[in-house]
């Protein structure tokens, strides 16, 4: 008989993951689902059939008829207060808790011992990728623990949720967050270069697109993604963010204080830390990882084209106005420069603008809806 599912956490990793559990993995229940806000569980459900999902009202509820259970949670706070609820309120004993939560190392540890002194096996389990490669059951896992439970666990990883695993079967589960944090740190680095590079190449003169060119040709994957995603502006018209900036400085503190306990300084890491703070403090919890591209151009400078232009268009209209030749056509002279430099800076600023926060992005006309890709 096939293990009972519960699955908690239903935000932008955990809505793919745990829609291919439910697709693709041996389950002969219906997956036990709990959202911390009901209404995300409710519009998730909509995408099952009759009978393969069923909404929990709690996760006591939830983790008292099951086996099996995932839980993928944003924060180390809120990791831990899902334990005490489980624990003040369910006997875990027999149980399996797979954790995907990208938390510090400690954290795991802590929580890791109060499930297996409950009685209860523990498996950690953070994913590497993006929201979109969990869409499609893409990702890499991370799985620490002992080996009875990691192979339990595996079940419903590779060709599920994961296109690969990263196994750590009877290493201390501890292992597992510290290879995911220190990964994470490749992300914002890789963030960070393209950002600076996008920069530097426009400030030079040079333009973006050569640059653009070269890492779809050179880094074609993630870098190739990333450099669309910044220069295409959407994580600007997005509801939620991606990659929030919340996340990724709580991923780079706790990168930061690994790096501190082992001795190591992290200089890459600093700068990008200083960035991401620079994008909360302007955009708040909705900016996105990607945003460091507009911290760096500010700092460069480039965020007062606009009105460095716009200065520089006023002092060539005024001169225009004192320059023009006098005599009957004196006003036609002025009001045909006047307004040719007005409207040459008006069609240069409407482009730079359009370049800096994309209104429209290109689609080719010649596919069909449905063959669009988002």
């Amino acid at each position: 008989m096939a293990p009972k599912l519960c699955w908690i956490g239903l935000g932008n990793m955990g809505r793919g993951m745990c829609k291919n559990v439910v697709k693709k993995a041996d389950v002969q229940h219906p997956v036990l689902i709990y959202n911390r806000t009901k209404q995300k569980a409710v519009e998730f459900s909509t995408m099952f059939e009759d009978g393969e999902v069923e909404i929990v009202d709690s996760m006591a509820a939830g983790v008292a008829k099951a086996d099996v259970i995932f839980t993928i949670l944003a924060k180390d706070d809120v990791v831990e207060a899902v334990v005490d609820d489980i624990l003040g309120s369910v006997d875990v004993k027999g149980k399996l808790f797979v954790d995907c939560s990208t938390i510090h190392p400690d954290t795991t540890v802590r929580v890791s011992k109060r499930f297996v002194d409950a009685g209860a096996e523990f498996v950690a389990a953070p994913v590497f990728g993006a929201p979109a490669m969990g869409e499609i059951g893409q990702l890499v896992g991370v799985l620490a623990g002992p080996k009875e439970s990691v192979q339990k666990a595996r079940a419903y990883f590779k060709g599920v949720m994961a296109k690969a695993e990263i196994g750590m079967s009877d290493l201390p589960y501890e292992k597992a967050l510290q290879l995911k944090l220190i990964g994470n740190t490749f992300i914002l680095n890789m963030v960070e270069q393209i950002s600076e590079g996008l920069v530097l190449s426009e400030k030079a003169g040079l333009g973006t697109k050569y640059l653009y060119d070269f890492i779809h040709l050179i880094f074609p994957g993630l870098f190739a993604a990333y450099a669309d995603r910044i220069l295409s502006g959407k994580y600007h018209t997005m509801d939620y963010p991606l990659f929030p900036v919340d996340l990724a400085i709580k991923d780079a503190r706790h990168a930061l204080s690994l790096a501190e306990t082992a001795g190591v300084r992290m200089g890459n890491l600093d700068v990008g830390m200083a960035h991401l703070q620079e994008v909360k403090q302007h955009q708040g919890e909705k900016g996105d990882i990607a945003s460091i591209y507009g911290a760096i151009r500010a700092q460069a400078g480039l965020n007062w084209s606009v009105v460095i232009g716009l200065v520089i268009v006023i002092a060539m209209c005024v001169a225009a106005w004192f320059f023009s030749p006098k005599g009957e056509n004196q006003v036609l002279w002025r009001s045909s420069i006047i307004l040719s430099i007005a409207s040459c800076y008006l069609m240069w600023a409407v482009t730079f603008l359009a370049q800096l926060h994309p209104l429209i992005e290109p689609r080719r006309s010649d596919l069909r809806k449905e063959y669009i890709h988002h």
